[in-house]
């Protein structure tokens, strides 16, 4: 079986999520770089026994695939150095805003690029990952990409567009989850509950809800299964809707959107 060499150039929070759900599968030798940050390097070699490299130059013309997981802002950086060195590897980013027309114009001609939107959730196996592929990924490529995204939980094939429109929704909304989370976590304390107990019964709450949705039901049927009318869970959702619950979402994803997008731009 023939294995897959990744670089990861970057070692945050989203690179040491997908270097963490790699880890069980035998089919991707990984070293790991990050620049000005040695401490960082050398508690991911610890923690996932993975090479590291102070230089990403020590390993860019023997791999396969290089994953982009440094910030937006310092890619062009990034990528004019790297140029000269960029031969057949597949280039993914996994940063906000940078798109494959963007890669596709600052790497070599026919560069074969794709991005990558994953969640937090990477770290469990359970991100929602959007991917959207470069002109020039061939079908080798490809199936290394879905073989890299399959332990990091499901994904999206998509359109470069559609990455910048879906990002509030599966990258930025986690987040609302878990101030939701954090509310009825303090509820249920009220009642007398450890916050572990509390924690442990929002968990599998949101879990269940989640595993229902994924059934196809909408999300109304399912609202309705719940809420009988007149009832104690109507009550709560008639002050969701007095406070334009549904409105204050999509107010939130689209500020998610703006900010993202001022963020590439600037």
């Amino acid at each position: 079986m023939k294995k897959n060499n990744i670089l990861f150039v970057g070692a945050g929070r989203m690179a040491q999520a997908i270097i963490g759900s790699l880890m069980g599968d035998s089919r991707f030798n990984i070293t790991v770089t990050n620049s000005g940050n040695k401490q960082r390097l050398k508690d991911v070699q610890e923690t996932y026994g993975v090479r590291v490299v102070e230089n990403w130059k020590e390993s860019i013309e023997n791999v396969d695939l290089i994953v982009l997981a440094a910030p937006p802002d310092v890619h062009a950086s990034i990528i004019a150095e790297m140029n000269p060195w960029i031969k057949s590897q597949l280039v993914v980013t996994v940063a906000a805003g940078i798109g494959p027309s963007w890669l596709e114009e600052r790497l070599p001609h026919q560069t074969s690029v794709v991005w990558l939107m994953p969640n937090t959730a990477a770290k469990v196996g359970q991100s929602s990952t959007l991917c959207a592929l470069g002109q020039h990924v061939d079908e080798l490529q490809l199936e290394m990409i879905k073989s890299l995204l399959t332990n990091i939980g499901s994904y999206e094939i998509v359109s470069e567009h559609q990455v910048h429109q879906l990002t509030a929704i599966t990258g930025s909304s986690p987040a609302f989850v878990y101030q939701l989370a954090e509310g009825l976590v303090s509820s249920a304390k009220q009642s007398g509950v450890t916050e572990e107990q509390a924690k442990r019964m929002v968990a599998q709450m949101i879990l269940g809800a989640a595993s229902m949705l994924k059934t196809g039901e909408s999300p109304q049927k399912l609202i309705d299964e719940v809420a009988t009318p007149g009832g104690s869970t109507a009550a709560g959702l008639q002050v969701l809707d007095y406070h334009h619950f549904t409105e204050v979402i999509s107010e939130a994803v689209e500020a998610c959107r703006k900010k993202a997008s001022k963020d590439v731009n600037e």
